[in-house]
């Protein structure tokens, strides 16, 4: 009976560690594929959303493991495994966020630095997370997706143009190159759709047992298909032209409920819970899109890719779903899968409080706002160093600068 109880055990174990490299192959495919072609629906500008998104997340990717790995070395050695394989996967996701506001704006050694410097700070605020404010935050809804996008939009301000009265255009561009056309739309749903498809396999990668992973899935999933619905229907509701889909809505609002749900997958908040979070993603992300990021960019905040409504509002709205559900989080719900999801609290009363929880979850959100936006302003105004070759406005949303066409 032991030896079939501990058989058991073994079976579980190596089917949760194959889930883990599955988790990474999904999460890879979302990086190089999804975002990728995400940001192709400019018309003038897919070799550089492509060819810049493969370069900066290859680099990233090594420079990630790095700096990660020094929080954590032993005898200053760093280990390599599948999980910090798939933290660094994941922590190119911020700098690929971060490249949807400034796509177009930026030239490549501007993207070159902005990356490398944008690493170093989220590995921090990474360390600050997990380590410091030990905040549950599985699916990287606040240290991912939220500094992503305000570092970014702090980059973009930075970034901007600053025209004065007495300049003058060195060249004006014959056709708006800040916008799609009919087949680059097209291509963008292809990212769109794959990550769809594997956010999942992002929320639940960093999960600490099968049960975990199969809470974070499911919410995942739920969150997903509710937050797709609303975008369909809040779309032909507040478009422009009332009743039509707008694409800009379907490419990227859709994904809202996996970021929103992305800090709390695996928590117990229900399916009920999961389809409210996603509704409330999709809302919250039309509405930013159709209402708030043209306010930004008449304030002089340019955001290309609107990631401050695919992941800074709904990333905020995760932390602070967290900071709810870490308050009501209780060892009779939980069980054993306490430790697994608030790792300060214990199932013996020895660790912290529900409310400690809740207020670490805050601070840790609180925390992740600031210095991402500090860092993205700080990281824009260096950038904007002529050794970077800054672009000009007529060299802005144009392949041309950078390769050779056809």
């Amino acid at each position: 009976m032991k030896s079939s109880n501990n058989l058991h055990v073994s079976f579980f174990s190596y089917r949760f560690y194959i889930t883990i490299f599955a988790c990474f192959e999904g999460t890879h495919v979302m990086i190089f594929i999804g975002f990728g072609f995400l940001m192709t629906f400019l018309k003038k500008y897919c070799y550089s959303a492509l060819g810049f998104n493969w370069f900066l997340a290859a680099l990233v990717i090594q420079w990630a493991l790095l700096c990660q790995s020094f929080y954590h070395m032993q005898d200053n050695i760093i280990y390599i495994t599948k999980e910090s394989l798939l933290e660094a996967d994941i922590m190119s996701a911020t700098v690929l966020i971060t490249f949807g506001a400034v796509l177009g704006l930026a030239s490549g050694l501007q993207l070159l630095f902005i990356a490398i410097v944008e690493v170093a700070v989220a590995c921090l605020n990474f360390w600050l997370v997990a380590d410091i404010f030990k905040a549950a935050d599985v699916g990287g809804s606040i240290a991912i997706h939220a500094f992503g996008a305000y570092f970014g939009l702090g980059a973009s301000w930075a970034l901007r143009s600053r025209k004065t009265k007495s300049d003058t255009p060195t060249a004006t561009p014959t056709v708006d190159l800040n916008g799609p056309s009919y087949n680059s739309d097209v291509t963008a749903m292809i990212g769109s759709i794959f990550l769809w498809i594997y956010w999942p396999s992002f929320n639940s990668g960093l999960t600490n047992s099968n049960a975990e992973y199969q809470r974070a899935v499911i919410n995942t999933y739920l969150s997903l298909a509710a937050a797709t619905v609303t975008t369909f229907v809040m779309s032909s509701v507040v478009s422009k032209h009332q009743g039509r889909l707008d694409m800009v809505h379907v490419q990227n609002s859709t994904l809202a409920g996996g970021v929103a749900v992305g800090s709390v997958c695996n928590m117990f908040i229900g399916a009920g819970g999961a389809v409210a979070i996603g509704i409330g993603a999709g809302l919250l992300s039309v509405l930013g899109y159709r209402y708030l990021t043209p306010l930004l960019t008449k304030l002089g905040v340019p955001d290309t890719c609107g990631v401050n409504n695919l992941h800074g509002m709904p990333g905020i709205f995760s932390g602070l779903l967290t900071v709810l559900f870490a308050a009501l989080a209780t060892k009779e719900e939980y069980g054993s899968d306490l430790t697994g999801v608030f790792g300060a609290m214990s199932d013996d009363g020895t660790g912290r409080t529900a409310a400690n929880q809740a207020l670490n979850q805050f601070f840790a959100l609180l925390v992740t706002i600031v210095v991402s936006t500090v860092g993205g302003i700080i990281t824009g105004l260096l950038a904007r160093a002529p050794i970077l070759e800054p672009l000009e406005d007529h060299e802005k949303y144009d392949d041309e600068v950078n390769w050779e066409l056809p």
